[in-house]
C-alpha cells in the first residue's frame, strides 16, 4: 500500500486544484468582457491571492510533514519532479505577476479581496507593467500545460501501471473520495464559467435627437449663435416689448439650502446603469421666482465625495481616468439669470467647470412650495468626454451622456 500524504497536504492539494480550474475558466473570458467584467476581475484577483496564500502553506507543509517516497526513477522520475517544480512556480508566479500588473497599471483599480480585505499596490515602477502583463499571460499558458501533464502522469501511474499513486492523495482509500475529490476540479471549472455574464445583445442606437435634446445641445454648443439669431415672430416681439416696459425690480432674495439635499448622477455601462451621488456640495442661490432673469446661481461640488456604492468603483472615481480630484478637487456650475419655461418650471444656462475644463451647460428645475420655503428638483445632461471624464480602457462601455439630478429644500434669507 503506497504511503499517503498528510491530511493537511491532501486538503491543500485538492483545494488549490479546484481554484486553479476556476481561474482558468474565468481567465479565458476576461479580455473580451471589457467594463462589463469589472466584478469578475475582482473575483479573479481575489482567488489568485488565495491561491498564492495556499501555495505558500503547501510549501511549508511539504517540508514540515514527511512525504511519500518516489515510485519511479530515471528520466520519468526526473520529468515528474520537474513538473512538480514547474507547478509550484506557476502557483506562485501567476498571482505575483497579476499583482504586479494591477499595481503598475495606468488606471489604479483598487482591489478588495472578496469584498473585505484591501490589497495594497506593490511599489513598482510603471515601466514594469508590460513585463508583468506579458509574463502573466505566458505563465498562465505554461501552467495549463503543466496542469495537464500532472493529471496525465497521475492517471498513467494509477491506471496503466496499477501502482495506486492517486491513493496517496485520498484519505482512507475511500472509493467515494476517489471520485469526489477529482470532481472538485470539474466543479471549479463549471463554477468559473457559471459566473460569467451572459452575452450582451447589441445596444440599440441612441435616438438622433429629441425636442429637449436639440434644445440642450444648442444651448451647450452654440448658445451665442442662438442668442444672436433674428426673431421674426410678431407675438415674441410683442412679449419682449412688454418686458422692456416693466418697472425695474430689486435684487433677488438669497436662499439657504437645507440639509438633506442630493446631487446624483447615472450613466449607462454595457447595458447596465451605474448610479451614484456626491455627499459634499454647497450652493449659493439668489432668485426671485417671479423675476428669474435676475437670478444668480453657483453650485460647488466636492468631487472626492462621489460614490456609486461599490468600493472597487469608488476607488477609481478620484483617479485621472474619471474625476482627477487630486488636481481638480471641485466642480462648479455658475449661471447669471434663468428663464421660465412653464408654471414653476425654469431653465438656467451657465458654465460647468469640471476637471479644469469649462463648457456651457444647461440645467432645468422646478419649484414647489411657497413664500419662504421652496423645494427644488431638477436635472441636466452632461457630455462626459468634453470634460475628459472616462478617458481610459475601463470606460469603453460607458454611454457618452451622464444624467445628473438634484433635489433640495431652500429657505429664503430674511
Amino acid at each position: 500500500m503506497p504511503q499517503r500524504y498528510s491530511l493537511a497536504a491532501i486538503t491543500l492539494h485538492w483545494a488549490i486544484a479546484a481554484l486553479l480550474a476556476f481561474q482558468i475558466a474565468v481567465g479565458w473570458a476576461l479580455e473580451g468582457l471589457g467594463a462589463h467584467g469589472f466584478h469578475l476581475y475582482q473575483w479573479h484577483k481575489s482567488v489568485g491571492m488565495l491561491i498564492l496564500a495556499l501555495t505558500i502553506a503547501r510549501i511549508a507543509i511539504r517540508y514540515w510533514k514527511p512525504r511519500p517516497a518516489k515510485l519511479e526513477g530515471g528520466w520519468q522520475g526526473a520529468l515528474a519532479s520537474a513538473v512538480h517544480v514547474g507547478l509550484y512556480a506557476f502557483m506562485l508566479g501567476a498571482p505575483l505577476t497579476g499583482w504586479a500588473l494591477v499595481s503598475t497599471a495606468k488606471v489604479k483599480v483598487p482591489t478588495l479581496l472578496f469584498g473585505l480585505l484591501p490589497l495594497p499596490h506593490l511599489p513598482l515602477p510603471a515601466a514594469v507593467h508590460a513585463l508583468a502583463e506579458n509574463g502573466h499571460g505566458l505563465i498562465a499558458w505554461l501552467g495549463i500545460a503543466l496542469f495537464l501533464l500532472h493529471v496525465a502522469g497521475a492517471l498513467r501511474h494509477h491506471v496503466m501501471m496499477g501502482d495506486g499513486l492517486i491513493w496517496r492523495m485520498v484519505p482512507g482509500r475511500s472509493p467515494i473520495l476517489l471520485v469526489a475529490l477529482p470532481a472538485l476540479i470539474l466543479l471549479g471549472f463549471v463554477a468559473g464559467r457559471a459566473i460569467l455574464p451572459a452575452p450582451q445583445a447589441p445596444a440599440a442606437p441612441a435616438p438622433v435627437a429629441t425636442e429637449v435634446d436639440n434644445e440642450t445641445e444648442a444651448a451647450n454648443v452654440a448658445e451665442a449663435v442662438n442668442a444672436a439669431a433674428p426673431v421674426d415672430n410678431a407675438a415674441t416681439n410683442a412679449t419682449q416689448a412688454a418686458v422692456a416696459e416693466e418697472e425695474p425690480v430689486g435684487p433677488p432674495p438669497a436662499w439657504t439650502v437645507q440639509p438633506g439635499g442630493r446631487i446624483g448622477f447615472s450613466v449607462g455601462n454595457d447595458g447596465d446603469t451605474i448610479s451614484g451621488s456626491f455627499s459634499k456640495w454647497t450652493a449659493q442661490i439668489a432668485m426671485d421666482p417671479e423675476h428669474p432673469a435676475s437670478a444668480m446661481i453657483k453650485v460647488t461640488i466636492d468631487m472626492a465625495s462621489a460614490s456609486v456604492g461599490d468600493a472597487y468603483k469608488d476607488g477609481m472615481l478620484p483617479g485621472d481616468e474619471f474625476f482627477g480630484s487630486a488636481a481638480h478637487p471641485t466642480a462648479t456650475f455658475t449661471a447669471s439669470g434663468a428663464e421660465a419655461t412653464g408654471p414653476n418650471s425654469y431653465r438656467a444656462r451657465g458654465t460647468l467647470t469640471l476637471k479644469g475644463v469649462s463648457k456651457p451647460q444647461t440645467i432645468r428645475f422646478t419649484l414647489s412650495g411657497k413664500d419662504a420655503a421652496r423645494t427644488v428638483t431638477g436635472s441636466a445632461t452632461v457630455a462626459r468626454s468634453a470634460f475628459g471624464v472616462g478617458n481610459g480602457d475601463s470606460s469603453t462601455g460607458l454611454t457618452p451622456q451622464v444624467a445628473v439630478t438634484f433635489s433640495f429644500t431652500a429657505k429664503r434669507k430674511d
